[in-house]
């Protein structure tokens, strides 16, 4: 009986860190040396180390994110079976997000890491790994897009968050696991929605567009917006609870909608953006009647990737609307700026 094909690709991070306690960890192991650690109690499985990058996490872009689809692409092509993707913890819900979006087909595709590095007792990588390994050699996850394994948690990539610094169940997502890995064998109990896809790819090898994040503060009056519109191609704001402001940053905003698209999200990271619930000055309903684009349900990092990669295909900013709308929105063309401020009337 033929044995499930598995990919390993590693981009460095802790996962693959050793060092001295004296000068702290660095990225040095490669996909070989990660596979040789639990090989042999992968005896159902056969992996095949690819190593693709060997930096920390905090180095990973969108930029790695579109090389690194590309390859993978050719992964069923090749006969594998699935893919695990090991990195850096610091930006896994950014890579996995922009994966989830930009590789294509139904092959089981994993993302794992660790919160302590292999020269330290306890150790979380290998068993991450194995539990990364038994997911992607399943096919539970197949058509499901890009999840992440961490803990004994499987996450889909569109919802998970790092949400400790330390713990080594540091992921959580906002909708639940989607299951656990349990004696080495997955239980996926429930699969998300029907998976996002970008309206075209980008562009291999185009300059990518550059996208501010900024997170609104008490008393903040939007000077930093001015930066913004002489650096940036496009903005994500994660603004105060359901998408509110202080109303000095009103004015400043409303400007530079005209120049870019400006993406409304909330600094709280756990539930949406709110459209025509308040008026005031500053509101969600004042936002998105001067323009700026409702983020839905992403939280600000992920909402960034995708303005990333919409911008980088080319897309326009009634199709950055047309695509948050149809894809994070909860109330899909429901709420649209109209000439003069005014907010289009709400239909469920």
């Amino acid at each position: 009986m033929r044995r499930p094909q598995v990919l390993v690709v590693s981009l460095g991070g802790t996962i693959a860190m050793t060092g001295d306690a004296g000068r702290g960890v660095r990225p040095s192991l490669g996909a070989a040396e990660l596979v040789a650690s639990v090989q042999e109690l992968c005896s159902e499985v056969d992996l095949t180390p690819r190593s693709f990058r060997q930096v920390p996490g905090a180095e990973l872009s969108v930029e790695d994110a579109g090389a690194l689809a590309t390859v993978l692409e050719g992964a069923a092509d090749e006969g594998f079976d699935g893919v695990v993707v090991t990195q850096g913890t610091d930006t896994i819900e950014e890579m996995a997000f922009a994966l989830d979006l930009l590789v294509e087909g139904d092959l089981p595709l994993v993302v794992t890491g660790a919160m302590v590095n292999p020269s330290r007792p306890g150790g979380d990588g290998p068993g991450n790994l194995l539990d990364a390994v038994a997911v992607a050699a399943s096919g539970r996850t197949a058509g499901m897009g890009t999840v992440v394994v961490f803990g004994g948690e499987v996450h889909a990539a569109r919802f998970v968050r790092k949400t400790h610094t330390t713990s080594y169940r540091a992921f959580s997502s906002i909708s639940g696991p989607l299951g656990w890995v349990v004696e080495g064998r997955p239980v996926v109990l429930s699969k998300p929605v029907a998976r996002v896809r970008l309206p075209r790819a980008p562009v291999v090898g185009e300059a990518p567009a550059s996208v501010a994040l900024l997170t609104v503060a008490a008393g903040d009056d939007g000077r930093l917006l001015q930066g913004v519109r002489e650096a940036y191609d496009g903005l994500v704001l994660q603004a105060l609870g359901a998408g509110h402001v202080p109303s000095a940053m009103v004015p400043p905003l409303a400007d530079l909608v005209a120049t870019m698209p400006v993406l409304l999200c909330s600094r709280v990271g756990n539930g949406p953006v709110l459209n025509r619930t308040y008026g005031f000055p500053g509101s969600e309903g004042d936002l998105l009647s001067r323009g700026l684009i409702s983020g839905g349900y992403l939280d600000g990092p992920k909402a960034r990737v995708a303005l990333t990669l919409l911008l980088r295909s080319g897309s326009s900013n009634d199709e950055v609307r047309d695509f948050m709308e149809r894809s994070y929105g909860f109330m899909e063309r429901s709420y649209r700026a109209q000439p003069g401020g005014t907010a289009a009337p709400a239909t469920i």
